[in-house]
């Protein structure tokens, strides 16, 4: 992993992506368990953490509020949150939004909790609020006080009924972490249905909870006095997964992932699919072949089961190589578009109506330098450099590496032709701009 990611991505198109290669866990699933560890003053072991920047981050914000984390094993961590300070710094949950997770764990142990506003991706508005109303729900009085949020529920919190106006992912994970310890029952309606909610309430049951209805609209918790550690290998990653998966169809590739769950990626695989590429499974391995142009399809991004808005910007690189008109509708946030200026200096021809593009496929991309703005806009800037003519320069390398292990590593090993370049020679590139 770059320290701050200083150096760039160097990316020479023209190379076909074939091979096997393994998919990581999930970022998304390691984050929350991380987490629920602080439910619990017995010792939790997590195996097969990837080596991520938001990985990292949670580390140094659970040794902060007092856990001992240690890594016991390449990728293994043991985490003992015997004593926990109820005060998560801003100067640490403003790098991710995912810090906002820690609130519930800490409310339901001690009572109370205080947190800077979360940071993370620019790409939009995320409201917390649905997080806050379950707290305030739960027995809790919320706060906001110069920019951080205080809750505190010191007579502990109570089991309650509790309607997410959106089916928030990170909402729903937190509201069931404060929940396993609060008093009685808790029912969350219209809940995020992710596999990564599957993963925690899994977790948290082996930790000794009560979830169950964890990937239905309807999660119940009954809240136990308390928990005990656990051991854990996370979910793999299902959005790295779909990230590859689409790279090997604008390369027009023959690759196979193994260490997946298919059920996970049947979004994906369908557009992909409709699209003109060949994709098949057997026994958590999923392999593809893309013999042809893509066709081009229409992508509306909604909450699990649906598209994944974290595979939209890949989605839409993809696109803006395929035969034919596209439109791609962004539902989840209000600025996820940024990467679409980005993919015009590199040809492409998309026009943004609101949270539409209407993507007008080109036969191909040429090399340029360009911005990552987020993670997932940096993971498609990398992936249309794959299909382009020339060289691309990739900005911002440290936002790739918030959420993807070893994205180059893993393409090389394919055959991308992508390495890294100090800031020195990216400017050499760039002939002398910055």
């Amino acid at each position: 992993m770059t320290e701050g990611g200083a150096e760039r991505l160097l990316v020479r198109g023209g190379s076909r992506l074939t091979g096997s290669v393994a998919v990581h866990t999930a970022k998304n699933a390691v984050l929350p368990l991380r987490a629920a560890s602080l439910l619990s003053r017995g010792p939790v072991r997590l195996r097969a953490v990837p080596d991520l920047a938001d990985v990292a981050t949670m580390r140094a914000l659970l040794g902060e509020l007092g856990a001992e984390v240690r890594e016991v094993a390449p990728g293994e961590l043991a985490i003992r949150a015997a004593d926990v300070a109820d005060e998560a710094p801003y100067a640490l949950v403003r790098r991710m939004r995912a810090s906002l997770l820690v609130m519930g764990p800490l409310l339901a142990r001690l009572g109370r909790v205080r947190a800077g506003l979360p940071g993370g991706c620019a790409i939009g508005g995320r409201p917390i609020d649905l997080h806050l109303k379950g707290f305030a729900a739960l027995g809790a009085e919320v706060s906001l006080r110069g920019g951080y949020v205080e809750a505190r529920a010191p007579g502990g919190l109570r089991g309650a009924r509790i309607y997410l106006d959106y089916p928030s992912h990170t909402g729903t994970e937190n509201l069931i972490l404060a929940a396993a310890l609060a008093r009685g029952q808790t029912l969350i309606e219209n809940a995020a249905e992710e596999p990564e909610v599957v993963d925690l309430a899994g977790f948290l049951n082996a930790m000794g909870a009560r979830v169950s209805g964890a990937g239905t609209p309807v999660v119940r918790v009954d809240g136990v006095p308390e928990l005990r550690g656990a051991e854990w290998t996370p979910i793999p990653d299902r959005i790295e997964a779909g990230t590859l998966l689409i790279a090997a169809a604008l390369t027009r590739g023959e690759i196979e992932l193994t260490g997946v769950v298919a059920q996970h990626l049947q979004a994906v695989v369908a557009k992909l699919r409709e699209t003109g590429a060949e994709v098949w499974q057997e026994q958590g391995r999923v392999f593809l072949v893309a013999r042809r142009r893509p066709a081009a399809v229409d992508v509306k991004t909604l909450p699990y089961p649906g598209f994944p808005n974290d595979l939209q910007p890949q989605m839409t690189a993809l696109l803006a190589t395929a035969e034919g008109i596209a439109t791609v509708t962004e539902t989840v946030f209000d600025n996820r578009l940024g990467h679409i200026d980005e993919l015009r200096r590199m040809g492409a021809s998309i026009r943004v109506e609101g949270r539409t593009a209407l993507v007008t496929g080109v036969p191909r991309l040429s090399g340029a330098p360009v911005q990552a703005s987020d993670l997932r806009a940096g993971a498609a800037l990398v992936l249309a450099g794959l299909a382009a003519a020339g060289e691309t320069e990739v900005h911002g390398r440290g936002h790739i590496e918030r959420g993807y292990a070893d994205l180059p590593g893993q393409l090389r090993s394919l055959g991308a032709d992508i390495e890294a370049a100090p800031l020195a020679e990216a400017v050499r590139t760039l002939g002398g701009n910055a």
